[in-house]
């Protein structure tokens, strides 16, 4: 089977290729998590994030933005010893405020999936060219974002979560999940 080249060189992002990469996610909620677990990848490698999930996910209670949105300082201070997560204070705090941001725009009438999806229709892009690091849509979500309180959420970032998220396809044109993903 051909796949995504980026997936070839180890068993858990074959894995995550072949089962969850690149199909639309329209739950609000695993949408903010991804968005997170990408946000914590900046700088690192997206299998390093792979092999630490269960473990985040442990720590940030299933990413339940209510729950997140009440952490305190002992709790910030309890994650940076974590050695299962990515322990940056920056990216930590920025989760939180992530969660009390989402939850503000679910006060406000405004649903995290819609949002998602909106600016491309509900339907995922078939990205055909190269891929890019990011594109003027991924801009677009990024300053939308930040305009509602989201950190750690530049253009690179968004796109790698667009792609991840389904939002953009950009298995390769070769690759055995860019048709059923398609469909």
């Amino acid at each position: 089977m051909k796949r995504c080249q980026w997936a070839e060189s180890d068993p858990l992002l074959r894995e995550y290729h072949d089962k969850e990469w690149g199909i639309p996610i329209r739950d609000s909620r695993m949408l903010w998590e991804m968005l997170m677990l990408e946000a914590f990848q900046a700088g690192l490698s997206w299998l390093t994030i792979l092999r630490k999930r269960d473990t985040f996910r442990k720590a940030f209670h299933n990413f339940d933005p209510e729950v997140i949105s009440r952490y305190k300082e002992a709790k910030i201070e309890s994650l940076m010893q974590d050695a299962g997560i990515i322990r940056s204070r920056a990216k930590i705090e920025a989760t939180i405020g992530g969660a009390r941001a989402y939850l503000k725009m679910a006060e406000e009438g405004e649903d995290f999936s819609k949002f998602s999806w909106s600016p491309v229709g509900g339907k995922p892009i078939v990205n055909k060219g190269p891929v890019p690091a990011q594109t003027t849509l991924s801009e677009e979500y990024s300053a939308a974002l930040k305009k509602r309180g989201f950190k750690f959420v530049g253009p690179v970032i968004v796109y790698a979560w667009m792609q991840a998220t389904g939002i953009v396809n950009d298995h390769s044109p070769d690759c055995f999940r860019r048709n059923a993903v398609a469909k």
